[in-house]
């Protein structure tokens, strides 16, 4: 009698501590740093290595540990039950189910879970062989359970690929980084640079080109002299040259090659071939990503390309800073005006050219104006009131109220763009304070 309820009691007390085993498990695995377990990977550290290995098959992992959990735990009631029972009768259930769910939920969730979370690093690192045996033991288990619960999602709607991630490590970067810009541990500008980079896969060429209404161009079939002297007082180095009409793009002149060309004739315009000295126009879909558009520049060695639509109508060019600009922020070189596009005022609202990308309002701001449906604050502006409004008249929507100081023709040229309160920020107010 003895001896069997020794025997009883250690079985539960190891079962415990199994328990507490697969709940410190889970824990550790699922917070632990995947950065951090990287690098200690490429240092040789073959545990990194089996950690790294684990959390890459999540699914099966977490499948593996909460089998192994509830096996512990449901045994573990199992064998306190009827230790109870012979100990006190029918109210040993009661007596059972009161003790094993205090020891239980302290001693093989709680405080297990709370160590892991304190050093996940260390935990991970130490229990992965053994967590590791249970996933290969289990994984026929796991497999099936795999099957059913992506069976059962079905009926309900939800499918759910076998290789499918929840979160794209692009995603998790993001919120990595904003995270720690809440916790002051990067800086906005920081931020900002790094966000950027993770928009470039995001956003196309048609986002961030000089469009076409506003390029710098040349008539190629202007006098030479004439030419040269557009070129100079142009303030950039690549010059578009057209002919017949602004669209008909025949090349690219660059001021520098210009420059040589005129030193080797002695000065004399008359002698030099303007469009032999061009470059061949590089046309680009406006549809390109900015990720394969960089790309693009950096294997061909170019910084200028003419963003054409799926009828090879221009719309436009785009610039390696351009694209640069899109991580860093504007950048202003001796050739450029002081920008005062948009002007932040000091009751919270912002003054901006209808022409500026709403992305860089957003960022100046920090706001989050939507840029899905229109790329420019005047785009937003017409693309929600379904007309061209008149200067005078204000818009309110996306929590934002919009006022048009200024039109030219069918342009809208000058917005003020003010945050309205937000009303669910104010009914906790009032509530705090009521």
């Amino acid at each position: 009698m003895i001896l069997g309820f020794s025997i009883t009691l250690g079985a539960i007390l190891v079962l415990l501590l199994a328990s507490a085993f697969f709940s410190a498990s889970e824990t550790a695995l699922t917070a632990v740093s995947r950065p951090r377990i990287h690098a200690l990977e490429q240092d040789g550290d073959t545990r990194a290595a089996l950690v790294a290995r684990l959390t890459q098959t999540r699914e099966r992992l977490i499948g593996a540990i909460l089998l192994g959990n509830n096996l512990a735990n449901i045994a573990g009631s199992a064998l306190a039950t009827s230790l109870f029972i012979g100990l006190f009768g029918e109210t040993g259930v009661v007596y059972a189910t009161i003790v094993m769910t205090a020891l239980v939920l302290i001693f093989a969730e709680v405080l297990p879970k709370t160590l892991a979370f304190t050093n996940p690093e260390r935990f991970a690192l130490t229990f992965s062989p053994a967590v590791n045996v249970f996933v290969v033991l289990f994984a026929p288990v796991t497999a099936a359970m795999q099957v059913l619960v992506r069976a059962v999602l079905r009926l309900f709607g939800t499918s759910i690929g076998a290789d499918e991630d929840v979160l794209s490590a692009h995603e998790e970067i993001r919120g990595a980084i904003e995270l720690h810009h809440k916790e002051g541990g990067v800086v906005k500008l920081d931020r900002d640079m790094l966000g950027g980079v993770l928009d470039l896969r995001d956003l196309s060429v048609e986002d961030v080109m000089v469009h076409r209404t506003n390029m710098d161009t040349i008539d190629a079939d202007l006098p030479t002299d004439q030419i040269v002297d557009a070129a100079l007082r142009s303030p950039h180095t690549r010059i578009p040259l057209w002919r017949d009409k602004p669209e008909e793009i025949i090349g690219i002149l660059h001021a520098k090659t210009l420059l040589r060309a005129l030193r080797e004739a002695d000065g004399d315009s008359s002698r030099i071939d303007v469009v032999a000295l061009a470059n061949p126009v590089w046309f680009v879909p406006d549809s390109t990503s900015l990720k394969d558009q960089l790309n693009a520049f950096l294997k061909r060695k170019a910084h200028f390309a003419v963003v054409v639509d799926e009828y090879g109508e221009v719309m436009g060019l785009v610039t390696l800073e351009d694209i640069i600009e899109e991580i860093v922020g504007d950048i202003t070189d001796e050739t450029d005006l002081a920008s005062t596009a948009a002007r932040p005022q000091a009751d919270g609202s912002v003054i901006v050219e209808g022409s500026v990308p709403i992305r860089d309002v957003n960022r100046l701001m920090e706001w989050d104006i939507p840029d899905e449906e229109a790329t420019t604050i005047a785009g937003v502006v017409i693309h929600e009131a379904q007309t061209i409004p008149n200067a005078g008249q204000a818009f309110t929507f996306h929590g934002y109220r919009f006022e048009v100081l200024r039109r030219q023709r069918n342009r809208l040229t000058l917005l003020k763009v003010i945050p309205l309160p937000d009303p669910d920020a104010d009914e906790q107010k009032n509530g705090a304070t009521g």
